[in-house]
This record gives structure tokens, sequence and C-alpha cells, in this order.
């Protein structure tokens, strides 16, 4: 299965418990500040995403959705 993350930067807060749960390592920090002064999760687009979804659950703002290819 593959799968897609998508965060919003805008209500990210920049907390990291998706990136110490993601199992791929395919998220990371923002190097670049968002309008509330944080700096927001992204994700590695040069790493493929499993869409296990354990990033979405964690967030505390439900700032992240998964989407997921079940054909492959």
């Amino acid at each position: 299965m593959k799968g897609k993350i998508v965060i919003d930067t805008s209500m990210c807060k920049g907390c990291q418990l998706c990136i110490g749960f993601c199992p791929k390592k395919n998220i990371f920090l923002s190097s670049q500040l968002n309008a509330k002064g944080y700096f927001p999760a992204q994700a590695d687009t040069k790493k493929v995403c499993n869409g296990c979804g354990i990033c979405a659950l964690m967030c505390p703002e439900a700032a992240i959705e998964v989407y997921r290819d079940d054909e492959n």
C-alpha cells in the first residue's frame, strides 16, 4: 500500500509528535515559519509513505491527512 501525507502547515504547531511516531521517518520540521510563528511539520516527498495514518492520529491539531492508494 502506498500513501500520501498532506499537512496543513497553517494549523501545525511543530510539536513533532508525528515525526517521532512515523515508522518510515517521512516527516521533518520545515525551516520556514508559518503565520503563527511555528516551524511546521513537512512531508518528505523523496521517501515512500505506507499510508499507516499514525501521524494523523497523533496530531493534536488534526493538521494531517493521509491518503492511501490501495491498488499498489
